[in-house]
C-alpha cells in the first residue's frame, strides 16, 4: 500500500520522523480489523506502531486473572515504544477496538531517525513518563471517550434515555454530542471530526435501525447494552460487530428499573444473556442514577474500598457517615471479610440506621462466634454466622444489588484469591469472613474458601482493574494490634468462663484474626498507590474481637475519614477528572503528544 504521509509543514517531532528518509521509504501501511490483535505481550518489539486512524486498546494479564484494560490509544499516538526503547519484549496486548490504520516503523529506521533528531526520542521519552506514572498509579494510559448504547431484548426507544445522560455529561462541564442513525450516510471524515471536536461521542442504535446498529460496535471504546430490568432477560445473541469488545470485557449491561423498585431481581439471566462485564441499574426518572453513569463515562465515579478487621472493621461504618455527610457519592464498593460486609450493606441502599440496625443485630447484640465447637475445623460452628448472613441478606444475587460490588476470598485449592463479583450474596460473604480456625471454610464446587484477608485483605488493586474513577480506601488493618497482654493464658478458666469473655472466643482468636489480617509494608504501599484517599482510622484500643466496640470504632472511622477528606485539596470526584477540550485549548495543552502528527497522517 502507498505511503499516504503527506510531506506539510507540521512542526512535530514524530512527523519530522516519518520526514526521515528511511523511516519514509519503510515505512509500512496497513489496515487493522477491529477485534485483531496487533501484538501480543511477550511479543518481540522490533517496529514502532503510529495509529493512523481508529483506535486501539492495551490490555495486561497477570497471575491468569482477567485482562486488566490499561487504556486506548488514539490517532497520532504510538505504541509498543517502551519496549522497543528499551530492547524487551511486549508487556500487554494491544488490540484495535475499531477498523483501523496503522503505521509499522521498523526498529532500524526508527534509532537512525531518533539519531538525526534528537527530538523524536525526547518526545517520545515524555509519553513513556506520562504514560509509566498512570500505569504505576494503576490508573489508565487513556480513557475511553466514545461510548456505544444499543438495545438488549425490547427494551423500546432507548435514545431518550442516552439523551438524559448526555445532559448529565454536559453539566459535567464537557463537550458531549449523541449520534445515531441520521448519521448512517456520513463519510468517515465526518466521525473523525466529531471526536475530535467532543470530549465524548454517545453512538446510539434502536431495535429497528439493522442497517446502523453493526456499525455502532465497530466506532466506539466501550459498548453498553440497556434492557428493561421488570422483564425477563431477552437477548438475540451478541449485538452485531460486538465480538471485539466483548472478549476484552468492554461490553457493560444497563438494566432499567420501575422508579419504585425496591430491590431488582432476575439480573444473574441478563448477564448470562448478554455477556456483560459489568452491570449497572438505572430507575426511571431519577436523577441520581443517571448522574451515576455520567460519573462512569467521564472518570468521575467513586471507589470505595473496606479492608478486613474484625470488630475493628465497624470503623467502615463511621467512614460511610462521613462521605455521605460530605456528600461524595458511592459508585461501586468492594470489601474483604468484615468490611465485605459493611460494603454489601451499602451496595443493597441501607442507609445510616438501617446500617446501624442490622449490624447490632447481627453483631453487636450478641457474638456470632459463641457456638463454640470441638476444634476439628474451627473453633466454632459457623452456624450463627451463616444464620445471621441469611437473614440480613436473603436470597439476594450480587448482580441485584443496586451498586457494583465484590468481595474476596481465599481459595485454598488453587492458591489464589478468588474475587466474588456474581452469584448469592450471602454464600460470597460467608466465604469472604471465613477466618481459618476461628469459622469452618466454605466450599464452591472442590474449591476451599476462607477469608480474604489471608491472601489480599485490601483490594484497592482489583478496584482498579474494574474502575477507573477515584478510589477511597479505608484500611483498618495497620493500627497497632495485639500485646502479649492479648495473648496470655487466662489465670482461671472458670473465672474467665463466668465473666462472660468466653463469648469472645479465647485469646487464639485474637491470634489467628490478627494473622489474617496483618497487612505487609509492600501491601500497604501498594494500597497507596491505588487509591486517591487512604484512611486508616486509629483503632488500636479496639480488640479485634470485641464486638460490642461499635461506637468507639464508628467514631474512630468518621473522625479518621473527615481529616482525610480535609487534605484532599479538590472535589473527590475530581481526583481524576480529564481536562476537557475547552479548558486544554484555555492552557495551551492538547490531548495527545503527537495529535499534529495524526493530522498530518490524515491529509
Amino acid at each position: 500500500m502507498a505511503n499516504p504521509l503527506p510531506d506539510i509543514p507540521v512542526d512535530s517531532a514524530l512527523t519530522r520522523l516519518f520526514r526521515q528518509r528511511r523511516a519514509r521509504e519503510e515505512t509500512i501501511w496497513f489496515s487493522l480489523p477491529g477485534g485483531q490483535k496487533l501484538f501480543g505481550q511477550g511479543d518481540p518489539s522490533d517496529q514502532l506502531f503510529v495509529v493512523r486512524t481508529g483506535r486501539l486498546g492495551a490490555f495486561r494479564r497477570e497471575d491468569g486473572q482477567e485482562p486488566h484494560f490499561l487504556g486506548v490509544i488514539r490517532p497520532g499516538e504510538p505504541a509498543g515504544e517502551m519496549a522497543l526503547i528499551a530492547g524487551v519484549p511486549h508487556s500487554a496486548d494491544v488490540y484495535a477496538l475499531r477498523d483501523s490504520e496503522i503505521f509499522a516503523v521498523p526498529k532500524a529506521a526508527f534509532f537512525e531517525a531518533a539519531d538525526t533528531d534528537a527530538s523524536v526520542m525526547t518526545e517520545l521519552a515524555r509519553l513513556m513518563i506520562v504514560r509509566s506514572r498512570q500505569v504505576a498509579k494503576r490508573g489508565p494510559a487513556g480513557d475511553p471517550s466514545v461510548f456505544g448504547f444499543v438495545p438488549a431484548g425490547r427494551p423500546g426507544p432507548i435514545r431518550p434515555l442516552v439523551e438524559r445522560l448526555e445532559r448529565e455529561i454536559t453539566a459535567l462541564g464537557y463537550a458531549v454530542t449523541t449520534v445515531g442513525a441520521e448519521a448512517a450516510a456520513a463519510p468517515t471524515e465526518w466521525f473523525s471530526e466529531v471526536e475530535r471536536t467532543h470530549d465524548f461521542v454517545l453512538y446510539v442504535a434502536e431495535r429497528d435501525e439493522p442497517a446502523w446498529a453493526p456499525f455502532v460496535p465497530r466506532q466506539v471504546d466501550r459498548l453498553f447494552q440497556v434492557g428493561r430490568g421488570d422483564k425477563p432477560a431477552q437477548a438475540d445473541g451478541p449485538p452485531v460487530g460486538s465480538t471485539a469488545l466483548l472478549d476484552q470485557g468492554l461490553v457493560d449491561l444497563i438494566l432499567v428499573q420501575p422508579p419504585d423498585l425496591a430491590q431488582p431481581t432476575g439480573s444473574e439471566a441478563w448477564l448470562d444473556a448478554t455477556r456483560a462485564a459489568r452491570i449497572f441499574h438505572v430507575r426511571r426518572g431519577h436523577g441520581p442514577d443517571l448522574a451515576r453513569i455520567a460519573r462512569l463515562l467521564t472518570g468521575q465515579s467513586v471507589g470505595l474500598v473496606l479492608s478486613g478487621g474484625g470488630a475493628r472493621a465497624y470503623a467502615h461504618v463511621g467512614a460511610i457517615k462521613a462521605l455521605r455527610e460530605r456528600k461524595i457519592p458511592i459508585d461501586f464498593v468492594a470489601g474483604v471479610s468484615m468490611g465485605a460486609i459493611v460494603a454489601a450493606g451499602v451496595a443493597m441502599g441501607w442507609d445510616g440506621p438501617e446500617m446501624d440496625r442490622r449490624l447490632h443485630e447481627a453483631f453487636v447484640n450478641t457474638s456470632p462466634l459463641d457456638d463454640m465447637a470441638l476444634p476439628l475445623l474451627a473453633m466454632t460452628h459457623g452456624v450463627k454466622v451463616s444464620e445471621r448472613l441469611a437473614t440480613h441478606f436473603g436470597e439476594t444475587q450480587i448482580a441485584d444489588l443496586w451498586l457494583p460490588f465484590f468481595c474476596v476470598s481465599s481459595n485454598l485449592t488453587t492458591g489464589a484469591y478468588q474475587l466474588h463479583r456474581r452469584g448469592l450474596l450471602r454464600q460470597a460473604l460467608r466465604a469472604t469472613i471465613s477466618l481459618p480456625g476461628v469459622l469452618p471454610p466454605a466450599t464452591d464446587g472442590q474449591n476451599v474458601l476462607v477469608d480474604g484477608a489471608v491472601m489480599k485483605n485490601f483490594p484497592a488493586d482489583l478496584m482498579r482493574a474494574v474502575h477507573l474513577g477515584p478510589i477511597v480506601g479505608v484500611d483498618v488493618s495497620t493500627a497497632r494490634s495485639i500485646t502479649a497482654k492479648d495473648v496470655a493464658r487466662p489465670s482461671s478458666v472458670w473465672r474467665w468462663i463466668r465473666s462472660g469473655q468466653w463469648r469472645l472466643g479465647p485469646p487464639i482468636v485474637s491470634l489467628l484474626m490478627r494473622t489474617a489480617t496483618v497487612s505487609t509494608g509492600r501491601d500497604l504501599a501498594a494500597a497507596r498507590d491505588a487509591t486517591d484517599v487512604l484512611v486508616q482510622p486509629d483503632v488500636s484500643k479496639i480488640e479485634i474481637r470485641d464486638w460490642k466496640a461499635y461506637d468507639e470504632a464508628v467514631e474512630a472511622g468518621y473522625r479518621a475519614t473527615l481529616e482525610a477528606l480535609d487534605r484532599v485539596k479538590r472535589p473527590v470526584p475530581h481526583l481524576r477528572r480529564r481536562a476537557s477540550l475547552h479548558e486544554q485549548a484555555a492552557s495551551g495543552a492538547t490531548s495527545a503528544p503527537f495529535m499534529s502528527a495524526a493530522h498530518a497522517a490524515a491529509e
